[in-house]
């Protein structure tokens, strides 16, 4: 039986396609995957590529790690006389950024050994730049260079192009937070993308060497990709364009960070040739769920024509559910789960509760914990964005590389060592002087005449300190390395000083974690503790802390609940200025915000509950509010009950209540 033989007729025909560049656009619940998967397990095969020259490349580690998990299975069944898929890459963008920087640095003028820096400290040095703490101030400039690098835009193309003094302004900012960053030898996230694009853009001998390596590209949720990562996928494949982009022009919702939908139409003129399938099959929802998407969808102008199918029924009709303000809504929609887990004997998991911002969580959150159903939320702090880690990653960002300044003030202050602001500003003097990182500083000449001796000490110990693991993370296991580390700066007394029991407990557990975590992966991938440091940088969340989904509800934003399916969805705060969102719509974007109600709609399978307010807290005020614009562009087909009166809202709401709780107890 041939491997492919399992695939609908177009799913098939995108797998086996290798006739030049090929848009496969793939509806909601359509099988994206199990087409890569299978595109993948094809060429190996049946086609004789060697896994090495395939890439896979999606947007984040779990759905990397998902689909090189499904291409390994297919290539082991006997279809395959069990092939090995070693050396096939399935990556995210930003870590096949990182592959290409680590290997060809010295084209970029960085050592091997750069930091990564995360969000906080590319704020942290906007912040010094601006010599503000506002957060809302740091956050615009922060938002606009990462715009303009996501553009390919230099500081000096965005200075030229700016069309007024604010954006004038942003530009030269950008100008010394790039210095900045040179000169700690450091890139961001927008880096790992933006500088390969223009190495291979200006190198012809790496673009050779890249494009000789891969053979064949595959590209997930293409119609997320902004300018610099397409421009990627086009120096990587150069002529031949052997690639595969998959994506779905209804579901774009990332344009306020760059991403451009108008990739597609520009695949469409830059490869004339390109060959489109649809994939408008849906495995996931009703025939019901479909129809109120495809009504929605309409009203948006079309780049590529095409209409989801499902044979899965007709399905429950959609319910639309009016509330009094945003308690009774909390209140409404965890009742109507609880009734409905009880009727239908479902899991938990099974349920999903999505909104458009992150604020409207806390309510319902209070509302499932006073019900004690346990619940799971989405984009929660990840797990290396707590402090702890936070302070032992800093130490491990050093020892990788001594120019990292904003890794060497957090170290040199965690735990203190008796070095005071003054003396780091001193340092920092000395630095700027010689221009130089503060760790080169404080073996100059200049530190010794500047500082003093007795304030200097502290300093030039901590330093040796440093080199002294330097010497020894090549060479030694990481989790080793990194536990003497802990116990050398006596970071298990540091925590349990600077806490209540309790919470320093908790961190210190934290930190057990993570150490033991380095000791496997580095065992696990053969990396020492210098390779897995810039690893983690990448990490968004612990890999393999949640082996399997937790029996809960989810809570989440729709932009967190892309690529997700939940047997029973409740969406919430459909309302105008809420979804739509009011700037969205000043702006311009009401497509957008569509796209993202069409993907809220999308992730149900069973049944779809929308849920609006005609009240809502807003400050300490209570403003009315109107059900979203959206609600009836899902057609006739969906179930809007009368609205009750107040009272009668208040008695129905708690005698259901009184009913359900008699019959769960």
């Amino acid at each position: 039986m041939s491997l492919l033989s399992a695939l609908n007729p177009p799913q098939r025909e995108a797998a086996k396609y290798l006739d030049g560049p090929l848009l496969v656009l793939a509806g909601a619940g359509s099988g994206k995957t199990r087409v890569i998967t299978h595109k993948i397990a094809y060429l190996i095969g049946e086609c004789g590529y060697k896994p090495a020259t395939i890439a896979a490349i999606t947007f984040t580690n779990k759905a990397a790690r998902e689909m090189a998990e499904r291409a390994a299975k297919l290539t082991q069944g006997d279809a395959f006389n069990k092939i090995s898929t070693k050396g096939l890459i399935v990556t995210t963008f930003h870590s096949m950024g990182l592959r290409m920087l680590r290997e060809d640095a010295k084209f970029a003028e960085l050592k091997p050994a750069f930091s990564i820096l995360d969000s906080a400290d590319a704020a942290g040095i906007v912040s010094e730049i601006l010599k503000t703490t506002d957060k809302q101030e740091i956050r615009r400039a922060v938002s606009r260079i990462s715009l303009w690098k996501n553009e390919l835009k230099s500081p000096a193309a965005a200075l030229q192009t700016a069309e007024d003094d604010n954006a004038r302004a942003y530009a030269k900012i950008y100008d010394r937070y790039d210095a900045t960053l040179r000169a700690y030898q450091a890139v961001d996230f927008d880096d790992l993308i933006r500088l390969p694009a223009e190495l291979l853009d200006t190198h012809a001998e790496l673009r050779e060497k890249w494009q000789n390596r891969l053979r064949h590209i595959l590209v997930d949720e293409y119609q997320d990709t902004n300018v610099a990562q397409y421009r990627l996928l086009q120096k990587l494949t150069g002529v031949r364009a052997a690639f595969t982009a998959v994506g779905d022009d209804d579901q774009a919702i990332y344009g306020w960070r760059g991403a451009s939908a108008d990739n597609l139409k520009q695949l469409r003129e830059d490869y004339p040739h390109l060959h489109v399938v649809k994939l408008e099959q849906n495995y996931r929802s009703t025939i019901r769920i479909l129809k109120a998407a495809n009504s929605l969808i309409s009203n948006n102008p079309k780049l590529f024509e095409k209409r989801l199918w499902s044979d899965l029924g007709h399905g429950d009709a959609i319910q639309v559910m009016p509330t009094r303000d945003d308690e009774h809504e909390a209140e409404s929609v965890v009742m109507r789960l609880l009734s409905h887990k009880f009727q239908h004997r479902t899991e938990w998991r099974d349920y999903a509760i999505l909104y458009r911002g992150n604020y409207q969580a806390l309510v319902f959150e209070k509302a499932l914990r006073n019900e004690k159903v346990p619940y799971q939320l989405s984009g929660g702090q990840s797990f290396f964005d707590r402090a702890e880690i936070k302070d032992v990653i800093s130490y491990l960002r050093l020892i990788a590389n001594s120019d990292d300044d904003p890794a060497f003030i957090r170290a040199v202050t965690t735990p203190k060592r008796g070095i005071g602001a003054a003396t780091l500003e001193k340092l920092g003097q000395v630095a700027a002087t010689l221009h130089v990182s503060l760790f080169e500083a404080v073996f100059s000449a200049a530190a010794s005449s500047q500082i003093g001796e007795r304030h200097l000490a502290p300093l030039v110990e901590f330093c040796n300190f440093i080199n002294r693991f330097e010497e020894r993370v090549a060479r030694e296991p990481a989790g080793e390395v990194l536990n003497d580390l802990l116990k050398t700066i006596d970071y298990e007394v540091y925590v349990f000083d600077q806490d209540d029991q309790r919470t320093a407990q908790n961190k210190w557990n934290n930190v057990l974690e993570f150490a033991a975590w380095i000791a496997k992966k580095g065992e696990e991938d053969e990396k020492n503790l210098l390779q897995l440091t810039q690893t983690i940088a990448l990490i968004t969340l612990l890999e393999g802390r949640e082996e399997s989904e937790p029996d809960a509800v989810r809570l989440s934003t729709l932009h967190a609940a892309k690529g997700l399916e939940f047997g029973h969805v409740f969406l919430v705060g459909v309302e105008e200025n809420i979804l739509p969102h009011r700037d969205a719509v000043d702006e311009g974007r009401l497509e957008e915000e569509r796209r993202l109600m069409y993907v809220g709609v999308t992730r149900a399978k069973k049944s779809l509950t929308l849920s609006y307010c005609s009240r809502r807290k807003r400050a300490r005020e209570s403003v009315a509010c109107d059900p979203s614009r959206f609600i009836d562009e899902l057609g006739d087909d969906v179930r809007q009950p009368d609205k009750p009166t107040t009272a009668e809202a208040k008695a129905s709401g708690s005698n259901r209540l009184a009913a359900l709780k008699a019959m769960l107890s």
